[in-house]
């Protein structure tokens, strides 16, 4: 017999039934866990025919309060805590026990809140917030990667804490995320960059919940938002837990760092003006903080501290969102889901063969079968191409979501209806890049139309992950994807997209297929440019480099803001400086047609 205390339900001479609760309880609580099991008043003492009289378990094995659920059955035990010596789901919210009711959609997909923050994680995190509050003020450059590396240790020795492994694609995530910091190191153009540090965040919070289906992966991008205010709780309830008893410790580490901020500040100064060498290197390596920036510089603080606690708190205590069940639709018969499909596969087949006779025959095919002139052809179909392309794919993702999923013949039937539907929107791909190939050599690169190319050209690779995932399996098709995505970012960034836009007209112009290089857009690029613009002849030289020069020289900023491409250009232009004055750039660049518009018509286009 058990010798734990009795329940305050029983008389306390009685023995307790195995499977009641350890933690005695109020009678009050019992009448309100459930009426009495059938055929026993409640207050009867005896054990019910047939219950085997052993010891009561261990309170740790029982967690329902009420004995009327203690009888252990299935259903009853599956309500309350599992079974002695079996673990809870680690994954299941409060560590085996259900949901409460108020506690949210997503209770279920959190794991049990992470230990104490350990001192490796508070110190990285303190070194993350104390670098964004010094570097991320003036500007982006590779300011991001020395910020990102203490945030990346913060959430790696959280993990580790919390007994996580580094897997494979935790490993690629973070890296990925890693390599598309470099993006803002490398250019000076702002539009690759955002493009480059978002993809950056999805990655990291990819990388810190480890998803991999659908909803996992397109809302484990976004999850780290949610790990902000559970970041700082935690953060806080560490710092008060790890201050209570220790308090001489903290004021002794709090005077060395006093007298180490006194000594450098007062030697550093007195080398400063002892030497005018070491007072310009000091300078470069020290960033200029006023007093005025001090509200920003906090922010900066606050915001770097919060994000560094979030990382390593989803590093310790990931969601899963990869517990988002997404229904799959109604299957669908096999005649009435097949033949809209077949129809349009009919459709894009006969749409696809007067492609390929366009684009085997060259312009001189499309002039004389449609009429149209080469920049018309051009223009006229291709951001119809492009909403065919992604209306295709929501075509293919509904028709899976209602295909039949009866058996080896329906599989087969998918495939060959949507196996040729991908195929044949590949040709619609190439059609739209060709269309656009032939517009840009008409007439000139510029950022739409590059940043559309770029878009039609990852569509293309979504369709062949597509087609492979339909051969192979579909289980790394969301990872894959993602991967896409990113590589496009990566690579678009690597390129240099205002490079490209500056060579390919500079091309143009060489080569005599322009008459004037359009001065008044080349000259608002970023400084990317400026190694293509530099060889220009004058005026149009100096025309289009006078605006970056004026950004690129006049601006002071500190080396951890500045880009390679900045430096760059900021090193040709110190060279070799523009000449003369804005007037002589009214008339350059404004010769014959802008985009097949006269530069003074209305109806210009910008596209």
């Amino acid at each position: 017999m058990s010798d734990q205390p009795s329940e305050a339900s029983r008389p306390p001479e009685n023995p307790k039934e195995a499977g009641a609760p350890g933690p005695p309880e109020p009678p009050s609580s019992s009448e309100a866990a459930g009426p009495p099991a059938a055929g026993r008043p409640d207050t009867t003492p005896a054990r019910s025919a047939g219950e085997p009289a052993t010891d009561a378990p261990p309170p740790s094995a029982v967690r329902d309060p009420a004995p009327a659920r203690a009888s252990g059955t299935p259903r009853q035990r599956a309500q309350g805590a599992p079974q002695a010596g079996v673990p809870g789901n680690p994954w299941q919210h409060g560590a085996g026990a259900p949901a409460a009711p108020g506690d949210g959609a997503t209770a279920r997909l959190r794991p049990p809140p992470p230990s104490l923050i350990r001192s490796a994680v508070l110190g990285s995190v303190l070194a993350t917030a104390l670098l964004s509050a010094i570097f991320l003020g003036d500007g982006l450059g590779v300011n991001l990667l020395i910020v990102a590396v203490p945030a990346a240790l913060a959430a790696f020795f959280a993990a580790r804490a919390a007994g996580r492994r580094l897997r494979p694609w935790t490993a690629a995530w973070a890296v990925g995320g890693l390599a598309l910091l470099a993006v803002p190191a490398l250019r000076d153009a702002g539009w690759p960059t955002f493009l480059a540090v978002l993809s950056a965040f999805a990655l990291g919070s990819l990388a810190l919940h480890g998803s991999r289906t659908w909803p996992g992966v397109l809302i484990g991008s976004l999850g780290l938002f949610d790990s902000v205010v559970p970041g700082i709780i935690w953060g806080v309830r560490g710092v008060r837990a790890r201050a209570e008893g220790s308090r001489a410790r903290w004021g002794a580490a709090l005077r060395t760092t006093l007298v180490a901020l006194v000594l450098l500040v007062v030697f550093g100064t007195l080398f400063a003006g002892a030497d005018a060498a070491f007072a310009e290197l000091l300078g470069g390596l020290v960033p200029d903080a006023s007093v005025g920036e001090g509200p920003w510089r906090i922010f900066l603080f606050a915001l770097g501290l919060a994000g560094a606690l979030a990382a390593a708190h989803a590093a310790a205590a990931p969601v899963r969102w990869d517990g988002i069940t997404v229904r799959p639709g109604k299957p669908r018969g096999r005649a009435e889901w097949a033949l809209p499909l077949i129809v349009l596969d009919l459709l894009f087949a006969a749409f696809v063969i007067l492609q390929l006779v366009v684009l085997l025959g060259g312009y001189d095919k499309v002039r004389d079968v449609t009429g149209l002139s080469h920049a018309e052809y051009a223009r006229q179909g291709f951001w119809q191409l492009l909403w065919a392309t992604l209306l295709t794919l929501l075509v293919i993702a509904l028709a899976l979501r209602w295909a039949p999923r009866g058996g080896t013949g329906d599989r087969t039937l998918v495939r060959a209806v949507l196996g040729p539907l991908c195929v044949l929107t590949l040709v619609v791909v190439a059609s739209a890049l060709r269309r656009m190939d032939l517009y840009v050599d008409e007439y000139g690169l510029t950022r739409l139309r590059i940043s559309v190319a770029a878009m039609e050209l990852w569509l293309g690779v979504v369709l062949i992950l597509i087609l492979a995932a339909g051969v192979f399996g579909a289980r790394f098709l969301p990872r894959a994807i993602a991967v896409s995505a990113a590589a496009g970012v990566l690579a678009f960034g690597l390129l240099s997209p205002d490079g490209l836009i500056a060579e390919q007209n500079v091309q143009r112009f060489e080569d005599s297929r322009s008459t004037a290089i359009d001065i008044d857009y080349v000259k608002d690029l970023s400084a990317d440019a400026v190694p293509a613009l530099d060889r220009l002849p004058e005026p149009e030289r100096s025309c289009a480099l006078r605006v970056i020069q004026n950004d690129v020289l006049r601006a002071d900023t500190p080396w951890y803001a500045t880009s390679w491409g900045e430096a760059r250009a900021k090193e040709i232009l110190e060279k070799r400086p523009v000449k003369g004055d804005a007037r002589d750039c009214y008339g350059a660049g404004r010769e014959g047609t802008r985009d097949g518009y006269e530069p003074d018509d209305d109806g210009y286009d910008p596209y």
